[in-house]
């Protein structure tokens, strides 16, 4: 025969044991048919098989004084792993009349019985079997498969109702022994197996509504959490409600702002546009009635051209933030337009001076020796001649001051342009739609310009070709000039001589102003 482990041996005893007093506790607590208090004898006995239960493979701890070996310590340990028996704990520890760790694990068990939990916080403490093995031996009943068993029978003592006084009573100086006269059969117990069936149903039904209570407590807990969640909720999107009303009032504020803010922008602008509309127009005015002269007129002309085609580029790349001058780029180059086609018009009156000279030249040379009459007409003409360019002169320089002063204003509207930009910056949204029209316009601007150009250089050409034909005149005229001098050398005295010298000083005068 082979030797069985004694440990082994001890573990099924205890077992059994539990399952005698728990299998009669049960029986005998539904038979009693009230709740239990702490001198039912039954409940007596549950509690001390649990002890021996609880104690065994118990390692001894060494203290002060001796060696302790009580099962307080892993029942101390439940209040860590679940949370709820903290209760428990706080309340066996300040239990007045308990003095040994044994009367506290005594008081312990007494009350997780009045919770119904104990089953629960033993669980807890057997899975966790690597903190057990500091209080128990690895061969010992709670770190085995027995105490997983106990613990499953211990769930059927939730249908005992207890009234336990752990107050009052002595848990320190009680004897642990088991009575097993309780649990010996007799013959009045074959004849109530039909009472044993009743009780197991009345068992089953009792269990089975301790766990809808308790599946009920958790849904009403979480459905607790959940109300308070959304009451959290609830307020939050309240307060950001009333934060969004708040932020649209000051949206609407700014928006009334910045709308009237845009009406008086364009009220300026306008007042603005006005007033330079008169000064253009007022300069058109000046600049039709002084529109005299010759080459020097034209070179000017050119001269402004050029600048105003400087200004016209230095717009075109601001036109992007300076929306409100466009139309005044548009009434320039229509007035440039204007001083071109006019430019042709003395073009042409000095093409006709030109041809009228040639034709006094011819006429002299052809009454060179009647020539005294035609001398005086000559001196005459030169005299309106300078007359004429002293009018120029003057008239250059009252342009040159209107230049400077369109200049100047023209200045101080880029300073105010450059002070609106960033006004016009955050308000030309509204406006996108007239500068794409505006650039529409600007492109066949830059075609006119281009067509300008062309033009300009085939005015420039045939300037060209008629400074060719002066000097080809001028070679002409030096030679009617000599040939005067050898006709009054021959005819007349000194005086004709002085007033041909005087006419030729004002020829060469002539000729290097229009150079």
């Amino acid at each position: 025969m082979a030797v069985k482990d004694p440990t082994a041996v001890e573990r099924a005893n205890l077992l059994n044991m539990a399952k005698l007093s728990i299998k009669g506790l049960i029986e005998s607590a539904l038979s009693f048919g009230r709740t239990l208090d702490s001198d039912y004898p039954p409940l007596q006995q549950f509690f001390v098989v649990m002890e021996h239960c609880l104690k065994h493979g118990l390692k001894v701890r060494k203290s002060f004084l001796s060696y302790n070996k009580t099962i307080w310590g892993p029942l101390e340990l439940v209040e860590k792993l679940y949370p709820e028996a903290e209760e428990i704990a706080a309340s066996v520890r300040d239990l007045p009349g308990l003095k040994t760790p044994l009367g506290r694990a005594r008081a312990w068990l007494r009350l997780a019985l009045m919770q119904k939990k104990m089953a629960d916080y033993l669980r807890c403490l057997i899975i966790q079997k690597d903190l057990l093995s500091e209080f128990y031996e690895y061969h010992a009943l709670m770190m085995e498969e027995e105490g997983a068993v106990i613990v499953g029978l211990l769930v059927g003592l939730n249908v005992i109702d207890a009234n336990l006084c752990v107050k009052g009573e002595d848990l320190d100086s009680q004897v642990g022994v088991i009575d097993f006269s309780m649990y010996l059969k007799n013959e009045d117990d074959i004849g109530s197996k039909e009472r044993n069936v009743q009780i197991a149903a009345i068992l089953d039904q009792k269990n089975y509504v301790e766990e809808l209570n308790r599946q009920l407590n958790s849904t009403v807990s979480s459905l607790h959490a959940r109300v308070d969640s959304l009451e959290k909720s609830n307020t939050k999107l309240i307060e950001e409600l009333a934060i969004a009303k708040n932020n649209i009032i000051k949206l609407q504020e700014e928006n009334h702002q910045l709308r009237s803010e845009n009406t008086l922008i364009l009220m300026k602008t306008q007042h603005h546009l006005e007033v330079t509309k008169v000064d253009v127009e007022a300069e058109l005015q000046t600049y039709k009635h002084s529109r005299q002269g010759l080459d020097e007129m034209y070179n000017e002309a050119r001269r402004q051209l050029r600048e105003e085609s400087q200004l016209r580029q230095d717009i075109e790349n601001e036109l992007m933030v300076q929306v409100s001058m466009k139309h005044e780029i548009e009434l320039a180059m229509k007035l440039l337009e204007k001083d071109i086609h006019e430019k042709q018009d003395t073009l042409i009156g000095l093409r006709q001076q030109l041809d009228e000279v040639k034709a006094i030249n011819i006429e002299m040379y052809q009454k060179l020796q009647v020539s005294d009459d035609a001398m005086k007409e000559k001196n005459e003409i030169i005299g309106r001649l300078e007359d004429k360019t002293n009018q120029i002169t003057a008239t250059m320089k009252q342009l040159e001051q209107r230049l400077q002063h369109s200049e100047k204003s023209q200045r101080e509207a880029e300073n105010e342009e450059k002070k609106f930009k960033q006004e016009y910056m955050n308000k030309s949204e509204n406006l996108q739609k007239e500068v794409s029209q505006k650039e529409k316009q600007l492109v066949q601007l830059e075609t006119d310009l281009k067509i300008e150009k062309e033009w300009r250089q085939a005015i420039e050409d045939d300037l060209q070709k008629e400074k060719e034909t002066l000097c080809h005149l001028r070679v002409e005229t030096q030679q009617i000039i000599c040939l005067k001098k050898d006709v009054c050398s021959h005819s007349f005295p000194s005086v004709p001589v002085r007033s041909i010298n005087q006419e030729e000083d004002r020829d060469m005068t002539h000729n290097t102003k229009e150079d």
